[in-house]
């Protein structure tokens, strides 16, 4: 199989970050969640920053919008996905408490309202940070079931823009998988989307093309890849790559939220080595999470 090409330069959109993670353009902006402080942070094209947000946990993993505007937020190591309403305040959404005591990880909402949350499963084996994980499936009135069981590491989430197909990155298993979407919510057809070799997929987002960008931390880059694996597009950064989002005025600007990545047991650190970069690309963002969250 060919090597992907480089797509081209990324450039330093803002930088002093503890530990940028789920990136995602909203309203002519990009918000991410600032791990260590936190924040949820707001940068415009020029790296203009605003904090939006401060939530009680130091580590918000994860966030998306309700499709009436509201925030949401997975405040992981407390198993709780919380939504901040009109006057500001932070309430409960829901209580995954009883699903797993394990940490949950990224969140995505489709155009339908459904909401996925990976993470949680069973305990870790001894020596290990993370067991299987899962993927859980919020409705729009409110019930929250189990859709899916036994991921590698689950890590970055997207919904394609029919909103028929979720993929899923399985860090640990060096590939994407995807499910199809029923018309209930629930998760069927398991398949691997696509096999990466030695790559690690973490923070993914899908394009106009049908084609997925992802992030990779060890490997320091971001990558974009056909259904079936082909590689087609290679961004290399000096530092590892967590998550990525396509955004900007027409939706062709690749965000990279990367970090120097110093182990799980230094994830909260006084370093300040998070920045988000940027890079023009040929296809605009697609699917959920949207580059025109807004307008869902």
């Amino acid at each position: 199989m060919p090597s992907p090409k480089t797509a081209g330069k990324a450039h330093v959109i803002t930088e002093g970050l503890a530990f940028g993670e789920s990136p995602r353009w909203h309203e002519g902006r990009l918000w991410l969640c600032n791990w260590g402080t936190g924040e949820i942070i707001a940068v415009d094209e020029d790296g203009k920053s605003k904090v939006m947000l401060t939530v009680p946990a130091v580590l918000p993993y994860s966030i998306d919008w309700l499709r009436d505007g509201r925030l949401l937020v997975v405040s992981g190591r407390e198993g709780l996905l919380l939504r901040q309403e009109a006057d500001g305040m932070l309430v409960t959404h829901a209580d995954l408490r009883h699903l797993s005591k394990n940490p949950w990880n990224e969140i995505v909402v489709d155009g339908r309202g459904n909401i996925y949350v990976n993470g949680g499963g069973p305990a870790p084996a001894p020596g290990e940070y993370f067991g299987p994980g899962t993927i859980v499936l919020i409705t729009p009135d409110g019930v929250i079931r189990q859709v899916a069981a036994n991921i590698a590491f689950a890590n970055g989430m997207a919904v394609t823009p029919d909103n028929k197909t979720l993929i899923v990155s399985e860090s640990h298993a060096r590939r994407l998988t995807a499910f199809d979407i029923g018309e209930d919510g629930d998760l069927s057809n398991r398949r691997v989307w696509a096999d990466l070799g030695d790559d690690y997929p973490d923070g993914i987002c899908v394009d106009a093309e049908g084609r997925v960008w992802y992030a990779d931390v060890p490997n320091r880059h971001c990558v974009r890849v056909c259904e079936g694996g082909a590689k087609i597009d290679r961004i290399e950064v000096d530092r590892g790559c967590f998550a990525c989002m396509l955004g900007g005025a027409e939706g062709r600007t690749l965000f990279i939220a990367a970090a120097e990545w110093r182990g799980f047991d230094n994830m909260v650190s006084d370093a300040r080595t998070g920045l988000v970069l940027s890079v023009a690309v040929s296809a605009p963002g697609a699917g959920w999470p949207s580059y025109n969250s807004g307008t869902r």
